[in-house]
């Protein structure tokens, strides 16, 4: 945030928490409105954000997709969000980020990472990736 308040992308993102909230207490479709917002994405986020729905529903598919934040997200039993992806796009930033909140069961003695940058997704990533939520579903 800079001195002067909050950025145009960032009041756009609490208007779409706000949205979201209104949507879950009416028990709107959620995974509907997650690739909705991933088919809206510009094409190089696009296409990671398509292979990490794939492997998160792959590997943990007791995570429930949902928006967070306007972003595609997954949630656990709890409603809590496990792991969330946020687009390069989304702040206009050099590389779109994979990550976890706390409720991730990632614990690796007193630190460990939280998110990683993607500019693309090979083999080996997606490989990382699905090793991850699985561990973060423990």
């Amino acid at each position: 945030m800079s001195g002067k308040g909050f950025t145009a992308e960032e009041r756009a993102a609490m208007r779409e928490r706000a949205r979201e909230l209104k949507a879950a207490k009416k028990g709107e479709a959620a995974e509907a409105d997650v690739l909705a917002k991933i088919a809206e994405m510009p094409e190089a986020d696009r296409v990671i954000a398509e292979r990490i729905h794939a492997i998160v529903r792959s590997a943990a598919p007791e995570l429930a997709p949902r928006t967070w934040y306007g972003m595609p997200a997954y949630a656990n039993a709890d409603g809590k969000v496990v792991c969330f992806f946020q687009a390069a796009s989304k702040f206009q930033a050099r590389y779109a980020t994979f990550g976890f909140n706390d409720a991730a069961k990632l614990d690796a003695g007193s630190m460990w990472p939280t998110s990683f940058a993607l500019t693309r997704l090979t083999n080996a990533g997606e490989k990382e990736i699905a090793a991850l939520v699985k561990r973060a579903v423990g």
